[in-house]
């Protein structure tokens, strides 16, 4: 058997490693038009940083040490041209001298990725105009820093990449501002959790410039002038990091069904519309694993599956790629930002059933030093509580909690399961209730009718008649540091006593600063014949969306 892969990185390197352990005499070829087979791209913008000081560390798997350790004939700078899938052969073209061959196949794994997207700018081809997406790019960054000095930068994109990339701009001494189009960075999170995140990066000396874009370059001697929608902008350098698209033209001429997008259309075994061609990774159309629609995810963790996948069904091995649900997470200076499943705007495009819940809950053991909190968005299905999507905003400990949920998503699991997971605890890394259970009491004490809620953006919705009483129970020292106004201010411990001041044919609206004071007092005046509502995740989130949300609409993040 002779197996034609083109493309390496995660999904055509996975699949090659695959294929020769399961098979020890098939015939592997794998071309790559770049110099790289196998690296780590995740670690790029910390190269530029200075967190990975070696351009080797990024290299996981050399041409030499694939082919000593695989047996496989790795043929980089080699880029396939052409692809004939009735005569299945290919015509590769060598870049080091312009020669051309072609190869036949029985079996073709296409694994080309995905390209930046590099919007039709006036300037865009200046020398001091980078994008990210290989080790050769991360290293004219590199010594583009070390040799011009750059006072400033600026990055046109708040997504993974271009959130990184302002990092690790700043910690190499560049001065830097994030333009983007959204009204929020981080596209996969939700507004109110990336409120969070804007105020936190600010604070790390990060410019941020939202809802604008970037209509054209302006090259000087001295340094790039950028005209935005709003404004304008100087630099001494741009990062391109406004997205990617997947790299298939090579399918598209073969004639392989593609989406409007461009990506591979494949079937659950990795098949594509023509016989013997498979294709994987970041130019492939997956299925979300939640809604069960079309989408794009260009991740490597379900290209390193995928390729598997695509090595197991060429041996006879009928395995199934089940969905991709997204799970994903980031590091900004010492914060992490991670998610996993569905966001509210594809749980509205896809018509679910679905309440939200936000919880604020420690690292770990609040008396044991060094302990953070975490805020913790989760999504569920009304009725029978099963989680479909969460987002974590915090310090240490998020990413365990998110993998947990990431798993809980795929298991099917309820709220109802997530109060029963017996999780690791000791005093330096969690607590006897984890911040995953207290996900799970939460949800279910709504589903049970224990407590009704509402969120922040229902507030300004809520009657200012005296037809519901709106009711503050945090402490005189959180009142006087903010508060919302309307509401009434009786502390927890005193609303006991006070309780004949509440009108008990009104509804009550209850806030403390993260919804579990407010809760305890929802289930005391319940008691007491009150009909209660909880603020879900406090005044702490409302405060931090609206003040975010204000600060949008009105420009205050434009330094201009």
């Amino acid at each position: 058997m002779k197996v034609l892969i083109v493309g390496g990185v995660a999904g055509g390197a996975s699949a090659a490693a695959r294929l020769r352990r399961l098979d020890e005499k098939a015939e592997i070829i794998l071309f790559e038009k770049g110099e790289y087979i196998s690296f780590a791209n995740c670690g790029l913008p910390y190269y530029i940083g200075g967190e990975i000081e070696q351009q080797s560390a990024l290299t996981l798997q050399t041409p030499q040490s694939f082919r000593r350790r695989f047996n496989i004939d790795v043929r980089v700078r080699n880029e396939v041209v052409g692809l004939d899938t009735q005569r299945k052969c290919v015509k590769v073209r060598d870049l080091r001298d312009g020669s051309e061959y072609q190869e036949s196949y029985d079996e073709l794994i296409l694994s080309p990725g995905a390209a930046p997207i590099i919007p039709p700018l006036e300037g865009v081809e200046d020398e001091r105009v980078f994008t990210l997406r290989s080790i050769p790019d991360s290293v004219r960054i590199k010594n583009h820093i070390n040799q011009a000095h750059p006072a400033s930068a600026v990055v046109i994109g708040g997504g993974y990449i271009g959130v990184e990339m302002a990092e690790n701009l700043a910690k190499a001494g560049v001065n830097v501002t994030i333009v983007e189009m959204a009204d929020h960075l981080i596209a996969p999170l939700d507004v109110d959790m990336a409120a969070e995140v804007h105020r936190y990066i600010q604070d790390q000396g990060v410019g941020l410039m939202l809802k604008n874009g970037v209509q054209a370059i302006e090259p000087g001697k001295d340094g790039l002038k950028l005209r935005l929608s709003k404004g304008q902008l100087e630099a001494d350098m741009v990062i391109l990091s406004v997205g990617v698209k997947p790299d298939t033209s090579l399918a598209r001429q073969a004639g392989l069904k593609t989406n409007g997008r461009g990506a591979i259309l494949v079937d659950e075994h990795m098949r594509t519309s023509a016989e013997h061609v498979y294709a994987v990774g970041d130019a492939v159309e997956i299925q979300d694993f939640v809604t069960g629609k079309a989408g794009y995810v260009p991740l490597a963790g379900p290209a390193n599956k995928q390729g598997r996948i695509a090595a197991d069904n060429i041996c006879g091995i009928p395995s199934r790629y089940k969905g991709t649900q997204g799970s994903s997470v980031l590091k900004i200076f010492d914060m992490t930002v991670a998610m996993t499943g569905i966001n509210e705007r594809t749980a509205q495009e896809a018509w679910l059933d679905y309440d939200k819940s936000f919880t604020f809950s420690q690292s770990h053991a609040s008396y044991y030093p060094g302990a953070h909190g975490m805020s913790i968005k989760t999504l569920y299905e009304k009725g029978s509580g099963r989680i479909l999507g969460a987002q974590i905003v915090g310090y240490d400990g998020v990413d365990k909690r998110i993998d947990v949920l990431a798993t809980a998503i795929r298991a099917q699991m309820t709220a109802f399961d997530l109060t029963e997971l017996e999780l690791c605890y000791a005093p330096p890394f969690g607590s006897a209730k984890d911040p995953v259970n207290f996900v799970g009491y939460a949800i279910e004490n709504v589903l049970t009718g224990k407590v009704k809620t509402f969120h922040w953006h229902d507030i300004a919705r809520l009657p200012k008649d005296g037809s519901v009483t709106l009711l503050d129970v945090r402490t005189p020292t959180e009142r006087a540091a903010g508060h919302i106004e309307g509401f009434i201010h009786i502390p927890l411990d005193e609303l006991r006593n006070r309780v004949d001041e509440l009108d008990r044919n009104k509804p009550v609206y209850i806030h403390c600063h993260s919804g579990l004071r407010s809760y305890l007092a929802c289930r005391m005046l319940s008691g007491l014949g009150f009909d209660c509502y909880n603020l879900s995740g406090g005044w702490r989130l409302y405060e931090c969306v609206v003040n975010d949300r204000r600060a949008v609409e009105h420009g205050c993040y434009d330094p201009n």
